[in-house]
């Protein structure tokens, strides 16, 4: 089935610039950004208290 030639685009014509996807992948970036911050956080924290505990566990037994 094909479209009629009066319903078809203009030869030059472009697609409307769509801001929802943009709006969209910028939150979604900020999101997942955001996660990774809170990710990093606490690996550190807890490798900072195995460090801890390992240290302490030396101190007691020496």
């Amino acid at each position: 089935m094909t479209k009629p030639t009066e319903e078809a685009p203009e030869s030059g014509a472009t697609a409307p610039a769509s801001t929802t996807g943009k709006t969209d992948m910028a939150t979604a970036a900020r999101k997942s950004a955001g996660k990774a911050v809170w990710m990093g956080t606490a690996v550190g924290i807890g490798s900072a208290a195995i460090v801890a505990a390992l240290l302490y566990a030396n101190k007691k037994r020496g």
